[in-house]
């Protein structure tokens, strides 16, 4: 695995794989109390510009069952706050630390750390990227259907928000190569360069178009996102509500997926918006099992980049 972990492209199908391998592994035994210190001695600090529950509880727990250590730094109380830039904020802290995790608003940012300082940074959310998100979400997948069948024809399909989360399943689809099948509704698509990097390229395993209904069709996996993403919650208005009712994932559209499907979530939900608790409570949710999940899938992450 390479240096840093901006996008899920950094990562290749091996490495991927890999995680999956030693987080299955690292959930197991924490269950069962097994304690992991291969970081010990070891810092991480998080800047988080955004808000954040699970991203900082996962990473810091993390850290802390591996026998390390995570400093958590908000903007408001950094020199960030007063102007520094990202690019000097990194290469002083890389003296002080081994790894940096952000929570940011711009991809730039991230990129900016990383091509300042050798040691990992993370994006741990962007408005353009939340790749450590869909890796566990994949892991999730991978424990309720096994890696073979997600590889040779695991549908899987989102609907919403074409969002920072919509970005990286299809970064995900172009490293793995599994099926995906995104609906969004006219004018909230993908992220322009991945729409014409799909266009362009021979991907037909990915499709992205605005019926729901034919997105989640025959899907093994059916995930959405909050229609209101972080920053811009003065969006949230009653006629984009309207907009995206029919993005809804409720029993009427789980119907239509796989009679094995399971449904995904990223959290936090606005139940009763993009999903009804009866199908967010219900036997096909894997949303908490998938919340849970960031903490192990994270922790094979933090050891491939820090027990160096």
């Amino acid at each position: 695995m390479g240096r840093h972990v901006l996008t899920i492209e950094d990562c290749s199908r091996k490495e991927i794989l890999a995680l999956f391998e030693r987080a299955t592994v690292l959930k197991r035994e924490t269950r069962a109390g097994k304690p992991h210190l291969t970081l010990a001695g070891k810092t991480l600090a998080m800047i988080f510009e955004k808000p954040s529950t699970r991203t900082r509880l996962s990473f810091e727990v993390g850290m802390f069952q591996l026998g390390g250590h995570a400093i958590h730094l908000a903007s408001s109380t950094s020199q960030l706050e007063r102007g520094e830039t990202y690019s000097d904020t990194a290469r002083v802290m890389s003296r002080y630390v081994d790894g940096i995790l952000i929570r940011t608003f711009h991809q730039q940012s991230v990129v900016d750390m990383a091509q300042a300082t050798t040691i990992p940074i993370i994006n741990g959310l962007t408005d353009r990227s939340h790749p450590c998100q869909v890796l566990t979400d994949l892991f999730t997948v991978v424990e309720n259907f096994g890696v073979e069948r997600l590889l040779r024809d695991g549908k899987i399909a989102y609907v919403g928000d074409g969002n920072n989360m919509a970005n990286s399943w299809i970064e995900a689809a172009l490293v793995l190569g599994f099926p995906l099948a995104i609906a969004t509704p006219q004018g909230y698509e993908p992220d322009a360069e991945l729409l014409q990097r799909i266009t362009a390229g021979s991907h037909r395993h990915i499709s992205i178009g605005h019926d729901p209904q034919a997105a989640v069709r025959d899907a093994i996996v059916v995930n959405t996102d909050t229609w209101v993403s972080m920053g811009q919650e003065g969006e949230r208005t009653a006629q984009k509500k309207e907009y995206f009712a029919p993005f809804q994932v409720n029993r009427a559209l789980m119907q239509l997926a796989h009679r094995e499907a399971i449904v995904l979530h990223c959290l936090p939900a606005h139940r009763e918006e993009e999903i009804t608790s009866e199908v967010m409570d219900g036997p096909q949710s894997r949303i908490f099992d998938q919340a849970e999940n960031r903490l192990h899938l994270q922790k094979a992450l933090l050891e491939q980049l820090m027990a160096r």
